[in-house]
């Protein structure tokens, strides 16, 4: 059975101060509303989820491989079941890509450590 693995690594820092320059219009552009919920502390929005899940739409980015159509950010959801596992839900052009790629299965791995978020993608393929 073919694999693809896609990995990110994304700075915190760079998600809390695209929160604090764009605000609303960030976290819609790139986040589903259900992430964005997913991510509220008491208090506020934790940046650190959030780049866990940015680095989680690159990752899938690049198992996805697109050529010439952009992928809605927003289209690729990280869903985070109560026990703390995530697994991702793609709508729109990203399951049309998926299936035209013959994606069958992805598994996602979200990671924290010093101010970065990792992200790891596997893929497999019919």
């Amino acid at each position: 059975m073919p694999t693809r693995v896609g990995t990110d690594l994304v700075s915190v820092d760079t998600v809390r101060e695209s929160i604090d320059r764009h605000a609303e219009h960030y976290l819609r552009r790139i986040y589903t509303p259900r992430e964005v919920a997913d991510c509220q502390t008491p208090q506020g929005i934790d940046p650190e989820r959030l780049a866990g899940r940015f680095a989680a739409k690159e990752a899938t980015l690049k198992v996805l491989r697109p050529r010439d159509d952009a992928i809605p950010w927003n289209t690729i959801e990280v869903c985070r079941d109560p026990c703390g596992w995530v697994e991702l839900q793609l709508s729109g052009p990203a399951a049309a890509l998926a299936d035209a790629n013959g994606i069958e299965e992805l598994s996602l791995s979200i990671a924290h450590d010093s101010g970065f978020a990792t992200a790891v993608v596997v893929a497999r393929c019919a």
